[in-house]
């Protein structure tokens, strides 16, 4: 999918990557490393009407110290895009703008609900409006981006 800004090609296959599921309550967040092709769920950020505290994003990058960042791209079925697809390049852009890291969007297609069904299978009672299953998107969708095609 679309991608902003450059750089990491020299670490192709080994960068550490940041994948973020975006919703307007909470932000998934998930960090993997493309050459093991594995990802695991962070505690996702808390958003109001989608905006997330962006020190605590920027803590994030500071620990982890991602070399892309993949943001999840709600596509309708039929492949049209949606009014949170335009928020989620919003929150990519403004990713960008801030911290300076290339961002690539990424079709999270079907990763909500794969997502629900491994939490079920975990215990989830199905309450997602007080326990998301946000952490275990972004990991789906990293994870995903991972064994995408190219």
């Amino acid at each position: 999918m679309a991608s902003l800004g450059g750089g990491a090609g020299d670490k192709l296959g080994q960068r550490l990557v940041m994948a973020f599921d975006y919703g307007t309550r909470r932000i998934g967040v998930a960090v993997g490393n493309e050459m093991l092709g594995s990802a695991s769920g962070l505690d996702p950020l808390p958003a109001r009407d989608g905006i997330p505290d962006w020190a605590q994003i920027e803590r994030l990058l500071a620990e982890w110290q991602p070399d892309l960042l993949v943001v999840g791209l709600p596509i309708h079925d039929d492949g049209s895009e949606s009014e949170m697809s335009v928020r989620a390049r919003k929150f990519g852009n403004r990713l960008h703008g801030r911290f300076g890291k290339p961002i690539e969007m990424f079709d999270e297609r079907g990763t909500t609900q794969a997502a629900k069904q491994i939490a079920a299978q975990g215990g989830h009672r199905g309450n997602y409006r007080d326990r998301g299953v946000d952490g275990i998107a972004a990991q789906l969708i990293l994870e995903n981006w991972f064994t995408r095609e190219g």
